[in-house]
């Protein structure tokens, strides 16, 4: 039998190698609007559900 020389390093895969997810080339920009007031009722919502969500958890 013939015996390599790999590391346990060696044999384990990044996620993107594991899920077969193609690195992506260019991060995509998006420009939004944090002063808004449709994007602060949606901060405020999400904060409030993570707040009852963290609560719940304890």
């Amino acid at each position: 039998m013939k015996q390599t020389n790999m590391t346990v390093t060696d044999t384990k895969l990044t996620k993107s190698q594991a899920s077969g997810a193609k690195p992506q080339e260019q991060e995509e920009e998006v420009d939004i609007d944090l002063e808004a007031p449709e994007t602060e009722k949606a901060a405020l919502a999400i904060q409030n559900q993570f707040r009852r969500f963290q609560k719940k958890k304890k």
